[in-house]
C-alpha cells in the first residue's frame, strides 16, 4: 500500500513538475502534515490535511503580518485527491517549545506585546470571509466556551469515550458545571485568538519571533485566552520552570495600564475551558496518561 510520503511526492511531482526539488517531510500534527521543499528557487512548505479551512485561516491571517508578528504568507490552496494542500513561505527558527529558561524570558514578552497589537488592528477581512464571528453576532462568549460539552464534528464520539472512565468523566462534568456559574459574569469582549501558541507553532531565531504559524484553532473570542494558554501549559515544561511567568505578565499589563477588567475571572474561564477541551481531546485520541493529567489540573481551578 501507498505511504503517505509516496502520495505526497506523486502529488507534488505531477502538480509542480520541475519546478520543485528536495521534498522533505517536516512536521505533522494531528490535523495536518507538512514538507519542506524548493519550489521555483525558493524555500517553501507545503501542508496536506483534511481541513480546507485551516488552511483558508493562515491565509487570511497571512495578510495582517508584521515586523511584530511575523505570519508566513500562504501562497496557494487547492483541493487534492485526499484532502487539501497549502504552501506558504518557510521561515527560519527553533520552535518556542524548545527554548530553554533564558530563551523563554526573552522572547515571551515579544509574542504577548505582538499579540496585543494584533487585537488593536482593525480585522475586518476575518470578518468578510466568516472565518471569525465579528463582534456582535453569533452566540455569546459565554455560550461559546460552554459549547465544549456538545458533540463536535472533528471529534466524533468523544463523550463517549470519555466515559469510559468515569472519574475523569466526573471532574469534567464539575468543570462544565463551574464553567457555566461563571460566564454569567463574563464581559463580551472580542478578538482574534490563536489557541495554539505551543504545539512548534511559534518559531524564534535569534532571539526573536521569525513566524507565528498554524491558525487553524484559531476563533474571535477573548483575547485573554492566549495568556491563560501560557498559564495552563507552563507546568508542562520542566525547562521552564525557573522562569515566573505571572511577573512577565504583570509587566506586559503594567506596559498597558493594569491588567483589564475582571480579569481575574476571563482567566479562570478559560483555563477551565482549555482544562475541558483536552479532556475531551485526549480521551478521543486515546491518550489516557494526558487526559488524567488535564483532569487533575482541572481540579485546581474549579
Amino acid at each position: 500500500m501507498e505511504d503517505f510520503k509516496q502520495k505526497a511526492s506523486r502529488f507534488v511531482k505531477a502538480h509542480f513538475g520541475d519546478r520543485v526539488q528536495h521534498l522533505v517531510p517536516f512536521a505533522a500534527g494531528d490535523w495536518s502534515k507538512a514538507y519542506s521543499l524548493t519550489l521555483d528557487g525558493k524555500d517553501r512548505v507545503i501542508r496536506f490535511g483534511a481541513y480546507r479551512e485551516d488552511f483558508e485561516k493562515d491565509r487570511v491571517m497571512g495578510k495582517y503580518s508584521s515586523p511584530a508578528l511575523p505570519i508566513p504568507v500562504v501562497l496557494e490552496v487547492g483541493e487534492m485527491e485526499s484532502g487539501f494542500y497549502a504552501v506558504s513561505e518557510r521561515v527560519p527558527g527553533r520552535h518556542l517549545d524548545e527554548l530553554n529558561g533564558p530563551e523563554i524570558q526573552l522572547v515571551l514578552p515579544q509574542l504577548l506585546e505582538a499579540l496585543y497589537e494584533l487585537q488593536t488592528r482593525d480585522l475586518t477581512d476575518t470578518q468578510s470571509v466568516g472565518i471569525w464571528r465579528p463582534n456582535g453576532t453569533g452566540p455569546s462568549w459565554g455560550s461559546e466556551l460552554l459549547s465544549v460539552a456538545e458533540p463536535r464534528e472533528r471529534l466524533a464520539g468523544w463523550r463517549e469515550r470519555l466515559d469510559g472512565f468515569p472519574r475523569e468523566a466526573r471532574v469534567f462534568d464539575a468543570g462544565v458545571e463551574k464553567l457555566r456559574q461563571l460566564v454569567a459574569q463574563l464581559p463580551e469582549r472580542r478578538g482574534i485568538v490563536h489557541n495554539d501558541l505551543l504545539n512548534r507553532n511559534v518559531l524564534v531565531d535569534g532571539g526573536r519571533l521569525t513566524g507565528v504559524i498554524d491558525w487553524g484553532n484559531a476563533f474571535y473570542g477573548d483575547p485573554l485566552y492566549d495568556h491563560a494558554w501560557f498559564l495552563y501549559w507552563w507546568p508542562w515544561y520542566p525547562q521552564w520552570q525557573e522562569v515566573d511567568l505571572q511577573e512577565i505578565l504583570d509587566r506586559h499589563w503594567k506596559k498597558h495600564g493594569g491588567w483589564p477588567e475582571q480579569f481575574e475571572e476571563r482567566l479562570r474561564c478559560c483555563l477551565i475551558h482549555i482544562g475541558l477541551d483536552h479532556i475531551a481531546y485526549c480521551a478521543f485520541r486515546d491518550r489516557l496518561e494526558d487526559m488524567r493529567r488535564n483532569a487533575e489540573q482541572l481540579l485546581t481551578y474549579i
